[in-house]
């Protein structure tokens, strides 16, 4: 398991479901595994408690199934759910970014920039395995600047389950127009274009359907949930 740098700042249940999280996403805990309290407070140099609260604020959004008097598991890809959020994204973010380009200062538009020639910067250098944190950081920037933090916070418990699929589809050709995306949604931003902002957030985020039979071919068909 990935063990993530703790900050000073950052209570035992916040650690421990920040680490949990990351290694969701990351696939170092596959979907259907069993997790252990003991194991990971050892790993986390925590006690039991705040690991425990962890899960147990994972398995409010469906991350991790907790099973009595038999341990918790990794929630298995639940592409339902995956839909969910999806439609989630979409209602959202293009909502907000219609307020952002009518509210964004011209510091906000500097920091929306740099993060996108960080990307590109990343992708030359073919670094794509950070793309994923400064792609969420942008679109986190957007809420924060429309003043929506608490709907990013909102959004985001529950994205984790398309934030998963997508790190499992990630490839050269998405990641390209993905980039070339936010590019195009941050100029529309900075040139205060609400009305472009929307529409190419709109086909941003409807390009990010994934293929679940190239997924289920290329993964252990136990990391899904069965379809219905």
């Amino acid at each position: 398991m990935h063990i993530p740098v703790r900050d000073p700042r950052e209570s035992g249940r916040d650690y421990a479901l920040r680490s949990l999280q990351d290694n969701i996403l990351r696939l170092e805990l596959e979907p259907g595994s069993m997790v252990s309290e003991n194991e990971l407070a050892a790993q986390l140099g925590l006690s039991r408690t705040p690991v425990r609260e962890a899960l147990m604020a994972l398995a409010k959004v469906k991350l991790v199934d907790v099973y009595p008097q038999r341990g918790s598991a990794v929630s298995l890809i639940d592409y339902d759910l995956v839909e969910e959020t999806c439609f989630m994204r979409r209602v959202f973010e293009v909502a907000v970014v219609e307020v952002t380009a009518k509210t964004a200062t011209e510091q906000d538009k500097v920091e929306l920039m740099d993060n996108v020639r960080q990307q590109e910067r990343f992708l030359q250098e073919g670094r794509a395995e950070q793309l994923m944190p400064l792609d969420n950081e942008l679109h986190k920037k957007l809420f924060l600047i429309a003043h929506k933090s608490q709907m990013w916070d909102m959004m985001s418990s529950y994205t984790l389950h398309f934030d998963r699929v997508r790190r499992m589809a990630l490839d050269p050709v998405r990641n390209d127009r993905n980039v070339a995306d936010h590019r195009a949604i941050v100029e529309a931003v900075c040139a205060g274009d609400a009305t472009q902002a929307r529409k190419l957030m709109e086909r941003h985020l409807n390009r990010y359907k994934v293929d679940e039979n190239a997924l289920r071919e290329r993964y252990p068909e136990s990391w899904f949930k069965p379809a219905v």
